[in-house]
């Protein structure tokens, strides 16, 4: 029989508890969750463009349903079977996986959309650095 929720509040709720769950029970999820305020609050400290902290919200979000799909995707590989099985063990793989690349592709954005902003403020804040390569373009 299929489970269906009553009220669009009653969705909201699950939601919620969802949310909840994987930040109760899942170590990387808190560590990205950090991870991603602490990177928009460096884009508001460095005071980017708003485009650019839409972006760093976009990637830092992803890296978090990623993660929400892999405790679901585990969860779910756990129900059907606690015995080692070579397909359960693909599936946990590859959903870590995809945590992993989502992960270092927020990382990557992180460095080239803040990184020319965070140089720029560490410089007027007296660190002598060499300039900037060519290729880097102006933040506005």
């Amino acid at each position: 029989m299929r489970f269906k929720a009553h009220s669009l509040f009653a969705s909201f709720q699950y939601a919620v508890a969802g949310i909840y769950f994987c930040l109760r029970t899942q170590r990387n999820m808190r560590i990205h969750v950090v991870a991603g305020f602490s990177a928009m609050g460096l884009g508001i400290w460095l005071a980017v463009p708003l485009f650019h902290l839409a972006i760093v919200s976009v990637v830092a979000s992803l890296v978090v349903v990623m993660e929400m799909l892999n405790t679901a995707i585990e969860n779910a590989v756990d129900l059907y079977t606690h015995k080692r099985h070579p397909l359960a063990k693909i599936a946990k793989d590859v959903a870590a996986a995809a945590v992993l690349v989502s992960a270092i592709n927020a990382v990557l954005v992180g460095v080239i959309v803040l990184g020319p902003a965070l140089y720029i403020r560490v410089q007027v804040l007296g660190a002598p650095l060499p300039p900037l390569p060519a290729y880097v373009l102006p933040l506005r």
